[in-house]
């Protein structure tokens, strides 16, 4: 099926007929968007390791001047390596599952963030993307909730909805990943492991850090780095999930091949950017199916473009963007998708 008409990336997508199933729209997909190849998902890995490895040559040999840019390249290259450790979370990076959790444990551990935590909690919110009160990534708060709220609560909030975006990823992993009550008992186990896993990688690696470089090491090796990482990280979710007129739904209206293909937002990064993050960027298609491997996805979007375009979220990355969706996108109105605060407190 091919739609002809396009529309200017800006737009709000086209209403998806109810009567278009996620199926539907896989079928359209070439058949190589799904298959893994091993040397390619390798080759990844590789890229991202040397990246690593070249950022943090930059960090030990750079002027202090040139710092921040070394900081800001480090960052952006472990964010290459949660990417690598998100296929291997949806099993699309190698067809062992041993493999998988292996690679994906040993790239999270310089992040210090327990694999099957997130792994668990991320399948969560693909299962439920934009689900009112049940997706765990982010959702906005409804007024009437916000209001009840303490003034603490509602100072917090605002922060992580305007100006202070940038710490969102921060407050999720710190105040998810470690809390065993956020998993059924039938996995608390892995989830368990991973946790212990990450705690005996900072027993060693930080003292073993301060002996060597002192505290400033601590903070020019890993703590500005891990706030770039984090800083990318909150910067993606916001954007993939965040526009003036993209809905979120009540569970019994809930559509998974509406919400997937025109509630997700696919935005154009710079490309160096795109390189270090393996396609992170391009989100609609993984939404659609988390078997499509990071390195596919790129030519399953341009399948969508060709056979979906009209109800297609695309933007280009700019401040202009996340102004707009900080200065707007603050508590959700059913019937007008987004409140600010302003309005809400004025209303």
């Amino acid at each position: 099926m091919t739609l002809l008409t396009a529309k200017p990336k800006h737009l709000a997508p086209a209403s998806l007929s109810s009567d278009v199933s996620l199926k539907d729209i896989l079928r359209t997909l070439p058949r190589e968007c799904f298959q893994r190849d091993r040397f390619r998902a390798w080759l990844h890995l590789l890229f991202s390791v040397s990246m690593v490895g070249l950022s943090y040559c930059g960090i030990a040999l750079a002027p202090w001047y040139l710092l921040p840019f070394a900081w800001v390249f480090a960052g952006t290259a472990l964010t290459g390596f949660f990417v690598v450790a998100h296929d291997c979370g949806h099993r699309s990076f190698a067809k062992r599952r041993w493999v998988n959790d292996l690679v994906g444990h040993v790239l999270m551990l310089p992040l210090i963030y327990p694999f099957h935590s997130w792994r668990l909690l991320h399948d969560h919110h693909h299962t439920h993307t934009n689900k009112l009160e049940i997706d765990n990534a982010w959702q906005p708060f409804k007024p009437e909730f916000y209001t009840n709220l303490g003034q603490l609560g509602q100072w917090g909030y605002r922060l992580l909805r305007g100006q202070f975006w940038w710490v969102g990823s921060m407050v999720h992993w710190a105040a998810l990943h470690f809390d065993l009550s956020q998993f059924e008992a039938k996995d608390r186990q892995k989830v368990k492991g991973s946790i212990a896993a990450v705690v005996i990688f900072a027993a060693i690696a930080f003292p073993l850090l301060i002996a060597t470089t002192g505290v400033w090491g601590v903070i020019k090796f890993w703590l500005l780095p891990w706030l770039v990482y984090h800083f990318w990280m909150s910067t993606f979710t916001l954007v993939h999930h965040t526009a003036p007129n993209i809905a979120f739904y009540n569970a019994d209206a809930w559509n998974a091949a509406a919400v997937q293909l025109t509630g997700t937002v696919h935005c154009d990064y710079p490309r160096w950017v795109e390189w270090l993050c393996h396609n992170i960027n391009v989100h609609v298609p993984h939404h659609l199916s988390t078997a499509i491997p990071a390195y596919n996805l790129p030519m399953a979007h341009r399948s969508l473009q060709q056979n979906w375009g009209p109800y297609l979220y695309e933007r280009r990355f700019s401040w202009s963007l996340l102004q707009e969706i900080t200065r707007q996108c603050h508590l959700y109105d059913e019937k007008h998708c987004y409140q600010t605060f302003k309005d809400h407190h004025t209303g």
